[in-house]
Order: structure tokens, then C-alpha cells, then sequence
């Protein structure tokens, strides 16, 4: 659960907006009786089947690219440091990279790259 929070928690506060905002604008004068109960159900189930279909997705990439990883597949992470330079970073088991908590390290790099953001070359 610790996991879902981590990558989807910026989508569940746009979707808070998105609700409160749905809640403001159907609980106007000019708005139907019963918008609000239908508005905040479609929101949120609309909003529910984007936010799992988008944690299934990068749940499966992740699965993905630590199999590539282990199998000694290239992997590759995007490079937030050095936009203009390298805009991406070739990760390797031979070049001593591991594996730590879903995070790529190495000595040789001065930080480690967060696994969902990474993909398989």
C-alpha cells in the first residue's frame, strides 16, 4: 500500500481537486436536483479507473524492468541532473549497478534512479 502512495499519491490530490471542484460546480442554483450525487459518482469512478489503470501499468513496467535487469538487459533511466548533455543514463548489471528498494545504484553515480522511471532498451 506504501507503494500506491508513493506513485500515485500526486494523482490522488488532483483527483481530491477534481472532486472538490465538481462539488462546487454541482451545487449551483443553476445545476439540476441530483447533479451532485451523479457528478461525484461519475467523477470518482472515472477518476478510480484512470488512477488503478495507470498504477497497474507502471506496477507492470517495474516487474518488467527488474526482470530485464536481472536477465542483463540494458536499462534505461531518465537523467534529471544533466538535461542538455545526457538526457538519459544506460544501466547495466555489468556495470556495476544493483538493485536496492526498487532504486538503481552505483558507485560510480552520484544518485540513484527510482525504478518506474526507467524502461527496458
Amino acid at each position: 500500500m506504501k507503494n500506491f502512495f508513493y506513485l500515485e499519491g500526486a494523482y490522488l490530490i488532483l483527483g481530491g481537486i477534481i472532486l472538490l471542484i465538481t462539488l462546487f460546480v454541482t451545487t449551483r442554483s443553476f445545476m439540476s436536483k441530483g447533479a451532485v450525487k451523479r457528478g461525484v459518482f461519475w467523477v470518482t469512478i472515472v477518476l478510480a479507473i484512470f488512477i488503478g489503470a495507470h498504477y497497474k501499468i507502471t506496477t507492470d513496467r517495474m516487474v518488467e524492468v527488474r526482470d530485464a535487469f536481472e536477465n542483463g538487459k540494458t536499462i534505461i533511466c531518465e537523467n534529471r541532473m544533466q538535461r542538455k548533455v545526457a538526457q538519459s543514463v544506460n544501466i547495466q548489471k555489468s556495470n556495476d549497478w544493483i538493485l536496492e528498494n526498487n532504486n538503481f545504484v552505483s558507485p560510480n553515480y552520484s544518485r540513484p534512479f527510482f525504478i518506474a522511471r526507467c524502461i527496458v532498451k
